[in-house]
């Protein structure tokens, strides 16, 4: 019995000496519930609002990649086929346009120019003969059929030595030479675009055909970004919209505008939308893989400021005031960031007339943890 009163008494002072007067306890805390002191909250320089409902982009996470328009890529070809004699491109060389890509050389082109040549000279007599024609007709002395024959010759030469004409510029021959007999056995391929080689398909001494393709040249001037939208989020993307996007692997970001939307579905369902870079970067290359985020036409949501709401272990939480310095937790999910406000979707969990911490939840959420360890 002695021993029993003995325990007892020893329990009844470890339980007293456990208890801590109202001023060591700092805050008390139940569950998501944290009660501050009067001290803790003038410390904590907690402020509170309410939800606000305003416009807020809705951003539209989308792939594609980085090309150039159609005018800025160029594929050079042999206007007539020819032994490559020299050339001294190399894959990424800078040029002009203008500049000399390779030389070939044929026998056809000495052909072509002797054909030129000679069908000139024939031409030369031919007009002599019709304007002969001309003035005896002229004096009833020939018969018409002469005359008629003269200049259907004269007619027929002349489109010929027009035709062979082309056929010269074609393969880059100027005609006012040939004709005064300066005849080559070379002719000379050049770049019809400033920019950069980025194919390189012969060597010296192959023999190419006009199908052939010999060289591409590619301008970076005009770089866009080719986006595909799925067609449920098609409707809201329009002309003028902001774009920001990443290429794969790369943490920096571009920014471009949405500057032309296609007009037919593909058959993966998406759509194509064409988009200008702000800001040339001699990082981005054609053909670049890139993941965008379009900054989408405006709908009216909930938002709070983004001092509102504390993050814990990779969720979102915000405060709601009870009065008399008791808050209390409440996991939502957010939206779109636009400025100082951040989109929450409360799906009723929160009264949207509230008293809710829009400074001061991060340190409301760090006392709240320590407490609760």
């Amino acid at each position: 019995m002695k021993n029993i009163s003995l325990l007892l008494i020893a329990t009844l002072l470890v339980s007293a000496c456990g208890k801590k007067s109202p001023e060591q306890n700092s805050a008390t805390v139940d569950a998501n519930v944290i009660i501050l002191s009067p001290a803790q909250y003038k410390a904590s320089h907690i402020t509170l609002g309410k939800i606000v409902n305003r416009p807020v982009s809705r951003k539209i996470v989308v792939n594609g990649k980085l090309d150039v328009p159609p005018q800025s890529v160029a594929i050079i070809a042999a206007p007539m086929g020819g032994f490559v004699r020299s050339t001294d491109l190399l894959v990424g060389m800078k040029i002009r346009r203008g500049d000399v890509l390779a030389t070939l050389e044929n026998q056809e082109y000495i052909q072509l120019q002797q054909d030129y040549i000679d069908n000139r000279s024939k031409l030369e007599f031919l007009s002599v003969e019709y304007t002969r024609q001309q003035e005896l007709a002229k004096e009833n002395i020939n018969a018409q059929k002469s005359l008629q024959q003269s200049k259907s010759q004269f007619e027929s030469m002349s489109a010929m030595v027009n035709g062979l004409e082309a056929k010269l510029a074609m393969i880059n021959v100027n005609a006012s030479l040939v004709k005064s007999g300066k005849i080559k056995s070379t002719i000379n391929l050049y770049s019809p675009i400033d920019g950069f080689v980025t194919a390189v398909n012969v060597n010296i001494g192959q023999f190419v055909m006009a199908t052939d393709i010999l060289f591409r040249v590619v301008n970076l001037d005009h770089m866009h970004a080719e986006l595909q939208v799925y067609e449920k989020d098609i409707n809201r993307v329009a002309i003028g919209q902001g774009v920001i996007f990443r290429l794969a692997n790369d943490t920096t970001s571009y920014s471009a505008s949405v500057t032309l939307v296609g007009k037919e579905i593909s058959p993966e369902r998406t759509v194509r939308v064409h988009c200008h870079l702000n800001k040339e970067s001699k990082a981005l290359l054609p053909g670049m893989f890139v993941t965008a985020n379009i900054e989408a036409l405006s709908v009216n949501s909930d938002v709070l400021p983004v001092s509102a709401i504390a993050t814990y272990e990779g969720k979102d939480y915000i405060f709601l005031s009870s009065g008399s310095n008791e808050f209390r937790s409440i996991h939502v999910t957010t939206g779109n960031t636009v400025g100082a406000f951040t989109e929450i979707l409360i799906d009723g969990k929160v009264p949207l007339d509230a008293s809710i911490v829009t400074s001061g939840a991060f340190e409301l959420m760090g006392l709240l943890k320590n407490k609760q360890e």
